[in-house]
């Protein structure tokens, strides 16, 4: 038999207009409808239409399954949209996976009741043996690595993580068919980031790598790659840890290219869009061989622009091209590699300097010096790729010294930055650290935590211990004018309130689900089936 499957795309950066499929869903949409069964689609984040139209398409068919998944950051639309489920389309059996379950599983099962399913980690595996399952009436759950799921009781069961693919290439190209490319995101293309990208009309986003060998506090890597493990003797007590350990696993480059060819020859689009964590991440892990190999094989494949192989202007000739972009990491890029990324078509790269503080970045975890990101900046901007900062205030350390210290690295470099909060999200080595300061600023209510979470450019819980969210919103505006003066008389005021003022955030007495000294990581395997993109 073949059941009838719905996958729900939440909303997500209201602020902004649709500009990502999802790839993982889109990913995830394809291998189910290889496996033969009926696949359909509702990006809520592309339509932008009331909760009437969702529950019009809930009540459209007799949804076998309905799927939803997404980044912790759209919790409010996935509770939402599960709580309708359960309301208009009662027999369907409701999955969930993604970010927002795999970084605290158990607390989200307690919070959406009606949940059949979660997926924990990667679930390129786990969700086409699911829906087996499901389609031969199984619900003997207790056997099946990677997911959490409740007894007759209600109680809640997770079994033991599943390894993750360690060959990339055995992953199928993303359902974009499923998806409003033509209505929505091509409308949605161009960026301000570089020339370029200001007049792309058919971008695309690619994921071309999975994880990142550092550790930056703030990356809820528990919520990005399924690089997850878990600890309990048994399903009833097992949950997620967080761990230094990583899993650095990279598509070929021969099928990067063939899948842009794909995208190239369908869709005929212009600009590429790398999801990756970090680019440079990759070419050091690859010995530097990588990223050098498909900026080759894009320039052997044809897809140069134009304006590239003759070295002018970009809007002095037409490009049939396709230009691309991604992130990149002060400390890691190298000249070399980066006039070959430029030849090759890279318009614009995002570095997350974060801070220009030696104090703040030494506890970052980020791998990087003022001195690397003060140079990081020029020789980007020397090989032609224009390079887009991050900014983030609001640290554990953060003081009036270390925001000076960024401003006057702003001043020295000409740029300006709009700072982002420093921000404990599930699956982050912040947010168990720091959990028992979020509960407090929240009431001890962990969900309006979750629910109340957006972009870091929205202040939640504060885990400075110097600062409030009032003080932070004033030195946002602080450092994204500049003004030295603003700081000094804001310091001037404060004084000698630290010995008066009690501390905004406190480290946890115990940390739990946290292993900071050994580097465990998710297990690899390499059974799945080699898929045929052709």
């Amino acid at each position: 038999m073949a059941l009838k499957i719905l996958f729900v795309n939440p909303v997500v950066r209201e602020e902004d207009v649709p500009r990502h499929v999802p790839y993982g869903m889109a990913i995830l949409a394809e291998i189910a409808r290889s496996k033969g069964h009926h696949v359909q689609v509702y990006d809520a984040n592309a339509w932008r239409k009331s909760d009437d139209v969702l529950v019009q398409v809930y009540k459209a068919d007799s949804w076998d399954v309905i799927c939803i998944g997404g980044l912790t950051t759209t919790y409010r639309y996935i509770r939402k949209a599960c709580q309708l489920v359960a309301e208009v389309s009662p027999d369907s059996k409701l999955i969930v996976g993604g970010g927002f379950f795999t970084s605290m599983p158990r607390d989200i099962m307690e919070w959406i009741p009606n949940i059949y399913i979660g997926i924990i980690g990667e679930a390129y595996i786990t969700f086409p043996e699911v829906l087996s399952a499901i389609d031969n009436k199984n619900n003997q759950w207790n056997g099946f690595l990677g997911i959490a799921y409740r007894e007759s009781d209600d109680s809640i069961n997770l079994n033991k993580e599943r390894p993750n693919i360690d060959d990339l290439d055995t992953i199928p190209y993303p359902a974009w068919d499923l998806f409003p490319l033509e209505e929505i995101y091509f409308h949605n293309s161009d960026s301000l980031f570089s020339e370029e990208a200001s007049v792309s009309k058919r971008r695309i986003d690619i994921n071309a790598s999975y994880g990142c060998n550092l550790v930056c506090r703030y990356c809820w890597h528990l919520g990005t790659t399924g690089d997850m493990v878990t600890t309990g003797d048994s399903s009833s007590d097992r949950d997620v840890t967080f761990t230094y350990g990583r899993n650095i696993r990279y598509h070929s480059p021969d099928y990067i290219i063939k899948m842009v060819r794909y995208l190239k020859d369908k869709y005929d689009i212009d600009q590429v869009n790398f999801l990756d964590e970090n680019l440079m991440t990759m070419d050091v892990y690859s010995k530097r061989t990588w990223l050098k190999e498909i900026c080759e094989k894009w320039i052997e494949a044809g897809f140069q622009p134009e304006s590239r192989s003759l070295g002018v202007p970009y809007d002095s000739v037409k490009n049939t091209g396709i230009f691309w972009s991604g992130t990149s990491h002060a400390a890691l890029h190298r000249p070399d590699i980066l006039e070959l990324m430029y030849k090759a078509g890279c318009t614009h790269l995002v570095y997350g300097l974060e801070s220009f503080d030696k104090k703040v970045l030494k506890q970052l975890g980020k791998g990087s010096t003022v001195k690397k990101n003060e140079e990081s900046v020029g020789v980007c901007m020397e090989s032609g790729i224009k390079p887009i900062p991050n900014i983030i205030i609001g640290f554990p350390e953060e003081s009036f010294e270390s925001v000076r210290n960024t401003i006057n690295s702003l001043l020295k470099l000409g740029i300006h930055a709009k700072p982002h909060f420093a921000t404990a999200y599930p699956g982050s080595e912040w947010y168990y650290k720091y959990k028992d300061s979020i509960l407090e600023q929240y009431n001890g209510d962990l969900e309006a935590y979750i629910l109340d979470l957006g972009d870091a450019s929205k202040i939640t819980a504060t885990i400075s211990h110097k600062f409030s969210a009032m003080d932070l919103l004033g030195l946002q505006h602080i450092v994204s004018v500049r003004d030295l003066r603003l700081l000094d008389l804001s310091e001037k005021h404060w004084h000698k309130s630290d010995d008066s003022i009690l501390p905004t955030a406190q480290l946890n007495e115990k940390i739990e689900n946290f292993i900071p000294t050994k580097k465990i990581a998710t297990p690899l395997m390499s059974t799945l089936i080699k898929v045929d993109n052709d």
